[in-house]
């Protein structure tokens, strides 16, 4: 068999096997929903404390576009401020990683920033720049930014001393080691923290929304819990859920494509 051939057959190979996991997952999801559906109706669990998965379907039926656009907004806050975040935290892990002194005079002020509650803060942004999308990216990029920098620098102090000294031994310039031995060699730490910023963007998000705006999912879940609608509350936390879902395996994913080493170790 050629090289062509056995690399066709490896790739369907592995574009089966992650139909099959897609396949098993969603009917591991469809089997929970059923079998809390029939739990709720055999003990007589009261909506108010735990509504039928059916109930909530039927509530996001009810009103698609209110969540959808509520879903898109939250999604625009939360992809802007994970960009900006992850963006910024590898250049502070970078900068840091490179001036001792900038990392000495910088990073505990990073971390003392990130004892503010988002709450406070977001009040403050809020103040600065309105209910606007931006301060809504603000607050998301708040609080993810602080995970991608300490873990840029926890990937950088993996490389072993020995392999800098032979790279500048055959002339290789301060640029060319960062880019072909500290950021490959940091990426599987780097991942683990966009993973996690992705899910801190959208919770700085939806909190963003909370101090006043007319659309997302922070707006439904206050419009919803003032109303005392459970169900409703209930849909916007599945939204929600879906949207985190979302954005991880979409890291997830970008990470398998560029960290491919990651699976041989």
């Amino acid at each position: 068999m050629s090289m062509s051939g056995t690399a066709g057959a490896f790739l369907s190979a592995a574009k089966a096997g992650r139909f099959a996991s897609l396949l098993k997952t969603s009917i591991g999801i469809i089997a929970f929903l059923l079998a809390l559906e029939l739990i709720i109706l055999a003990l007589g669990i009261r909506p108010y404390y735990l509504p039928r998965p059916s109930a909530i379907a039927a509530a996001f039926a009810a009103t698609p576009q209110a969540y959808f656009l509520g879903m898109w907004r939250t999604l625009l806050e939360t992809v802007i401020g994970f960009a900006a975040g992850s963006l910024f935290g590898i250049g502070m892990g970078v900068l840091f990683h490179r001036w001792t002194a900038l990392k000495e005079l910088f990073f505990p002020l990073f971390v003392v920033s990130q004892t503010i509650p988002v709450i406070a803060f977001g009040a403050v942004v809020v103040l600065w720049f309105g209910n606007t999308l931006l301060a809504k990216a603000v607050i998301s990029f708040y609080i993810s930014f602080l995970p991608v920098t300490v873990n840029t620098l926890l990937g950088f102090a993996t490389v072993d001393p020995r392999q800098v000294a032979l790279m500048r031994s055959f002339g290789a310039k301060e640029g060319q080691i960062l880019r072909r031995l500290y950021l490959p060699a940091a990426l599987p730490q780097i991942f683990v923290a966009l993973k996690l910023a992705s899910s801190l963007s959208l919770i700085g998000a939806i909190v963003g929304e909370w101090f006043g705006d007319t659309t997302g999912l922070g707006v439904l879940l206050l419009q919803a819990m003032y109303n005392e609608n459970v169900v409703g509350i209930w849909v916007t936390i599945v939204a929600s859920a879906c949207l985190g879902i979302g954005l991880y395996t979409l890291v997830s994913e970008i990470e398998r494509r560029l960290v491919f080493w990651g699976a041989e170790q």
